[in-house]
C-alpha cells in the first residue's frame, strides 16, 4: 500500500447517517468503528462514530468521525486533511514538515487501536491527520 490523502469530516452525533447517505450516493463498502468499540461503553457517546470509512468502487475514500463534547465543532469549516499508509518513513516525513511551524495536537505515536496516529494544524491553519498503518 503506498500513502493516501483522503477528506476526513467531523459531524456532531450524525457521522453514521451521514456516511450512510453518502454511500447511497457513491455507492462502495462501508466500516464504522463506535466509541464503546475503544473503550468509552459508559459514554453518551458510546454509539457514535469514532472512525467511519466509505471505500468507493471509483476509489474514492471518505473518512468520517463524530465530535465528542469538548472538542471545538464548526459547520462549515467541519474538514480535516488525512494521510495514511504503511510507508513510515514516508509518513513521518510529512508529519515532520507539516508539524513544523503548526501546533500539534496530538503527538505522532502508537494508539490505542495499534497504528502511530498524529493530528496537527499546519502554519497556515490546515487540519492534518497522519496514520501510519500497522504492520
Amino acid at each position: 500500500m503506498t500513502s493516501r490523502l483522503n477528506p476526513y469530516l467531523s459531524f456532531r452525533g450524525d457521522a453514521r447517517a451521514a456516511l450512510e447517505f453518502y454511500q447511497t450516493v457513491l455507492g462502495g463498502t462501508l466500516t464504522m468503528s463506535t466509541f464503546r468499540e475503544f473503550g468509552m461503553p459508559d459514554s453518551p457517546e458510546a454509539d457514535q462514530i469514532m472512525h467511519g470509512q466509505l471505500e468507493t468502487d471509483s476509489g474514492y475514500t471518505l473518512m468520517v468521525s463524530d465530535t465528542p463534547p469538548g472538542m471545538e465543532y464548526n459547520p462549515g469549516t467541519n474538514i480535516t486533511v488525512s494521510l495514511s499508509g504503511d510507508d513510515a518513513d514516508e509518513l513521518r516525513g510529512y508529519w515532520e514538515k507539516l508539524s513544523a511551524g503548526g501546533t500539534v495536537s496530538t503527538p505522532l505515536e502508537k494508539q490505542m487501536w495499534g497504528d502511530e496516529f498524529g493530528s496537527c494544524t499546519d502554519k497556515f491553519g490546515i487540519p492534518w491527520l497522519v496514520n501510519i498503518t500497522a504492520s
